[in-house]
């Protein structure tokens, strides 16, 4: 029988000024819970993907993304700006 998995949060900041995206916040459990909880009452959108979040978690928090994950986070960075036009659009 395999234990229950237990959700893990990872939070990214990107500013143009940075030479990559910088992990804010992570977490798991009741942490993760209170992220997600934070971000949906800061209208921050979210994005799920189990594997990439479990990379994420590995790392400290201030620390870069590492080069081999510049794809994945950068095709997420396109999706939530595509919501938040999309947002603006329905205000």
């Amino acid at each position: 029988m395999e234990g229950k998995k237990i959700k893990r949060v990872a939070a990214i900041k990107y500013d143009v000024l940075d030479d990559a995206p910088i992990l804010i916040a992570k977490g798991a459990g009741d942490t993760a819970d209170r992220i997600l909880e934070k971000a949906a009452e800061n209208d921050i959108p979210t994005y799920q993907d189990k594997e990439l979040a479990e990379t994420l978690t590995k790392l400290d928090i201030g620390d870069l993304i590492p080069p081999e994950l510049y794809q994945v986070v950068a095709e997420i960075m396109i999706f939530v700006t595509d919501l938040d036009k999309l947002y603006d659009k329905v205000k």
